[in-house]
């Protein structure tokens, strides 16, 4: 272990952690300024706001040898003995000085800037700038241009700290973004005929301290202290990745990444970033439905008439979805078998899309688009003691007469039909059918009982990615009216007291399921790995299925 001094605190650091002055400060609780470093880029030191004192002490006499110039925190290495110095009235001047700087050039139009209230020349200005400013004030004429479907640049405002660059470069590895002209000239642009395009051009715009890149699909749609922030996980792929919904009045606005180690790191693909528009579409399903009646009915009406329904028939089946989170897989499989305790369980229709594509930081847009086929599929496997995936369920449903009543949950998002005519044909041949969809299609439409689910921003409960790592999240907008959640649908068809918490049903099925053991504590932000707990029962789900 090594020990580095910073403002007279001493922090540990591992031998073999790689450590600079900002990470070294962070966790001193110190923080350094600063707007080209970013921990998934390339170092290049060139904005100069993170300049800091350092120096070493001796091991053995304790005395303290000091550099006499400022050096970046970003390229000095934290190693045993470094001294830094953060807050010194020399480090304090070159801030303000390099503060001044930019703002000489910058355009004072934070009124009309998506980026202002979360803006880091803003921060750093009232924290670090001059008390007051020397230069006139010029008029300006905002420059914007187009670098791409997705993105806006705003050229004046541009602080020069190339995170774009070198994101395209580094991890997107396409590297349509480039520094062209020098000096005080220099401008970010695209190579001509190369506009930006790639799988994960959005998030240029989460790494831009400033407001010189701005959203297309959210510039001048909100403003950001309006929006609260939910923490949640992207149901657009088997990888899960961390994200950031921020909305107001339950109504989304756009979606950022949560830095997730264990998961996408610092990252989102453009498909998570951009493809929740169909949550606020008009023609998602808002009530339940009687195919009898032809309109909506009231939910105490249909709910009374579903149970009664299903307790006539000698076997019922349900089909669980990945779109689902675990628990609310698992109340459904509760209800169906308190009714008939030999129900058929199955997972619903895998929808895949291309191939598997990997980026640069172990980052992977995955093919397999659905949030939770993991987790749900362990549910059934847990409770039916093999796992029986879309085609072995409709074989044993073909071979066995005795189920007339089918209860089918979908889910997947507009555009993405996955039960097949031949499906509902087959489904549709059983005396009761119930099936739950966020649009209408033609298996919703054949069922005798119609029913509304939540889209993955409205769910609350836990998701399980392509690699075995467990997250809970809450929801982070309410359904639209008329609509229940799964859990608190289910929740309340098995008549249990109160209102939906999907934490009980967390615990419950972490006792009930081996899988999910480690799932019965508190869920930390990155999630648990159930690796160590389907080491046994893999196998075992990948013969049956």
């Amino acid at each position: 272990m090594g020990t580095v001094l910073i403002d007279g605190v001493e922090v540990e650091i591992g031998d073999d952690e790689r450590l600079n002055g900002i990470q070294a400060a962070q966790r001193a609780d110190k923080e350094v300024p600063h707007y080209c470093w970013h921990p998934g880029l390339s170092v290049v030191a060139s904005c100069r706001m993170c300049l800091v004192e350092t120096g070493r002490r001796d091991k053995e006499t304790g005395d303290i040898s000091m550099v006499p110039k400022l050096v970046p925190a970003c390229q000095t290495p934290a190693t045993d003995g470094t001294v830094f110095i953060t807050d010194s009235e020399k480090v304090r001047a070159a801030r303000a000085l390099v503060e001044e700087d930019l703002l000489i050039r910058h355009p004072i139009d934070c009124p009309i800037c998506d980026k202002a209230g979360e803006c880091h020349l803003q921060d750093y200005h009232f924290e670090h700038g001059r008390e007051e400013r020397r230069a006139d004030l010029q008029p300006f004429t905002s420059r914007r241009r187009s670098l791409g479907d997705t993105v806006t640049l705003f050229v004046d405002r541009c602080v020069m700290c190339s995170r774009c660059v070198r994101f395209c470069r580094e991890t997107a590895g396409t590297s349509e973004l480039m520094v062209v002209n020098r000096g005080t000239h220099e401008e970010i642009d695209v190579f001509p005929g190369f506009p930006l395009d790639n799988k994960m051009s959005g998030n240029v715009v989460d790494l831009c301290p400033v407001g010189a890149l701005g959203d297309k699909d959210f510039l001048y749609q909100q403003r950001v202290w309006f929006m609260k922030g939910h923490d949640h996980v992207c149901g657009g792929c088997s990888a899960g990745c961390s994200i950031r919904v921020d909305e107001n009045q339950d109504r989304i606005y756009r979606i950022k990444p949560r830095e997730n180690q264990q998961v996408n790191q610092w990252w989102i693909c453009d498909e998570g970033r951009y493809d929740w528009h169909y949550i606020h579409d008009g023609n998602r399903v808002a009530g339940p439905q009687r195919q009898a009646d032809d309109q909506a009915v009231e939910w105490e009406a249909i709910l009374d008439d579903m149970d009664t329904d299903l307790r006539r028939q000698e076997r019922i089946a349900a089909v669980l979805s990945p779109f689902q989170t675990v628990e609310e897989a698992y109340l459904l499989a509760q209800y169906v078998r308190s009714i008939d305790a030999e129900a058929l369980l199955g997972v619903g229709p895998i929808p895949v899309s291309g191939e598997d594509e990997s980026f640069a930081q172990n980052f992977t847009i995955r093919a397999e688009k659905c949030p939770n086929r993991k987790g749900v599929e362990h549910v059934v496997a847990g409770l039916q003691g093999e796992l029986l995936n879309w085609e072995a369920f409709q074989e044993k449903l073909e071979a066995d007469d005795s189920i007339q009543a089918i209860w089918v949950v979908g889910g997947a998002p507009l555009g993405s039909e996955c039960f097949s005519d031949e499906t509902g044909a087959c489904l549709r041949r059983r005396r009761t059918l119930i099936v739950q969809e966020l649009f209408p299609s033609p298996l919703w439409n054949s069922a005798d009982y119609q029913l509304p689910t939540p889209a993955f921003a409205e769910r609350a409960g836990s998701f399980v990615n392509c690699d075995h790592r467990l997250q809970s999240v809450d929801w982070a907008i309410r359904p639209p009216a008329g609509v229940y959640t799964d859990g608190q649908l289910y929740w309340r068809l098995l008549n249990r007291t109160g209102l939906f918490q999907a934490d009980v049903v967390r615990r419950e099925l972490a006792a009930d399921i081996g899988y999910f053991t480690l799932a019965a504590e508190e869920i930390p932000l990155d999630g648990v790995c159930l690796t160590l707990n389907h080491l046994a029962t893999e196998s075992t789900m990948v013969d049956s299925a």
